[in-house]
């Protein structure tokens, strides 16, 4: 390792070493007593980081020989991801510091789980994706199943693990047979391994259980059947986490190895990743509508969106990453923003998660009311919200990468999610009053969070903050023309 590497990896050793410290410290002292200023201590240095990468911008640079990718696509996704495990952080500290839940270890796994993330995103070799993929799962195995006095928790951490363990062997044996027929395990020699923009059977059977393994990881259909158990039985804030940071992250190692490592056989991988994208549209779409746990009914939205994205990735065009990019900074800024809004629902200080429990909800907390409103018609894609041009912007990529029955379906499907998300905003306008309303009252951070979200998927249409700008310069970084 050379001076040159550390510096661009520095960022995760920052965090690697904050871990390791935040550790030590908080077992040498109080452990649970210190969790909840670890919590925003750890929030603190999330936001630090994400600053330090934004600032920090310039050309790629590429450490290790290759095997660590430092690019303006990869700094997209880390600030996005880190944005949001900060914010997460804060909203998890007083829900479980209210129920005495609060455990030193939890903000330390959240950054054992970024720092593999971060990993992810960059990574330019089949052993570097899979290693950031496993400090990613094992913290998030872990946090699933962190209340360990929760039969629901312990299951959801348990079935999180075991189909894990399945995605990551499927990964593992299409990297292997890519790795047996491309002759390397570097994305830029697999690329050259492709001829006149197609790959030999064998590479193509190991970019195949390769996009098996990637697909668990983003809650893709056929791929997706842990996400509904896990998002309910795991703790409302690390089920607001999953929802959000980790989905971005996947997304983007989805794209870099799709484009990295098989960019010139984009024919090869584009119909697999579209069909995906339909099934897990359509799947979100049908099966969230009989659901009454808002939780299990956020799973299904995860699923529906994740296929979103994935039309964007579909395209297999700088159109469509830069869609793809553009929809999931949208995509997870209305998630945590909703989840604020679980993460309240009380009654009588008893979790509630049942979507009936926001029946009138409009009487008690009108502004309440009118952010999760806007943030549902967000998340439904009505304009002219800014979920809409999300929407619009990854079915347009398609549109334009000739996958017109992809987009058709894609449109059909966001008509269909519309009803669960237009049931629970009737139910806080028009419910009955005989249901067992949540109390209504929220703690200034979630407010300010629920708030702010919904503001930005309005104030947002006028020019979405200049993200779009960003995301063109990071799927320009990453597709080769």
């Amino acid at each position: 390792m050379t001076s040159t590497d550390l510096a661009i990896i520095l960022p995760e050793v920052f965090l690697a070493l904050y871990a390791m410290v935040a550790l030590l410290g908080a077992v040498w002292t109080g452990k649970d007593d210190t969790a909840p200023l670890l919590c925003w201590l750890t929030a603190a240095v999330f936001v630090a980081v994400a600053v330090w990468i934004a600032l920090a911008g310039g050309t790629t640079h590429v450490a290790f020989g290759g095997m660590f990718v430092d690019d303006a696509f990869a700094r997209f996704a880390k600030v996005t991801l880190l944005l949001a495990g900060a914010v997460v952080l804060i909203l998890s500290e007083g829900f479980f510091t209210r129920r005495g839940a609060m455990h030193f270890e939890y903000p330390i796994l959240i950054t054992l789980a970024s720092i593999g993330m971060m990993v992810m995103v960059s990574a330019g070799d089949l052993i570097t994706l899979y290693m950031g993929l496993e400090l990613q799962s094992l913290s998030l195995y872990v946090v699933a199943a962190i209340r360990r006095d929760s039969l629901k928790s312990t299951e959801a951490g348990l079935k999180y693990f075991i189909l894990g363990a399945l995605s990551s062997g499927l990964l593992l044996y299409g990297a292997s047979l890519t790795y047996g027929y491309a002759g390397s395990t570097v994305f830029r020699d697999i690329y050259a391994a492709a001829t006149d923009g197609h790959v030999g059977f064998g590479l193509l059977l190991g970019l195949t259980f390769m996009i098996s393994g990637l697909a668990f990881k983003v809650s893709a259909v056929p791929f997706h059947m842990w996400t509904p158990d896990v998002y309910e039985g795991s703790p409302t804030p690390v089920t607001a986490f999953f929802a959000s940071a980790p989905k971005m992250a996947a997304m983007a190692m989805f794209a870099r190895a799709m484009h990295d490592a098989f960019g010139d056989a984009v024919a090869d991988w584009q119909q697999i990743v579209a069909l995906v994208a339909v099934l897990s549209v359509f799947l979100g779409a049908i099966a969230g509508i009989g659901q009454r746990d808002i939780k299990r009914l956020m799973a299904y939205s995860s699923i529906s969106h994740m296929g979103f994205a994935l039309i964007g990735l579909a395209a297999g065009t700088e159109r469509g990453v830069s869609a793809m990019l553009i929809y999931m900074a949208i995509y997870v800024t209305m998630n945590i923003g909703t989840f604020a809004f679980i993460l309240s629902m009380e009654r009588e200080g008893q979790h509630v998660t049942r979507i009936e429990g926001v029946s009138l909800l409009s009487r008690k907390e009108p502004v309440t009311a009118l952010a999760m409103l806007v943030l549902l018609f967000s998340l439904a894609g009505v304009p002219p919200l800014v979920g809409f041009f999300g929407k619009f912007a990854v079915l347009a990529a398609a549109l334009d990468a000739g996958l017109v029955w992809v987009a058709a379906l894609g449109a059909v499907g966001s008509v269909i999610s519309a009803f669960y998300y237009l049931r629970i905003v009737y139910y806080m306008y028009f419910g009955s009053e005989e249901a067992e309303q949540i109390d209504g009252s929220m703690s200034p951070a979630q407010w300010v969070v629920l708030v702010a979200s919904a503001a930005i998927m309005v104030v947002g249409v006028i020019n979405l903050f200049g993200v779009d700008g960003l995301a063109a310069n990071a799927a320009a970084s990453l597709v080769v023309n």
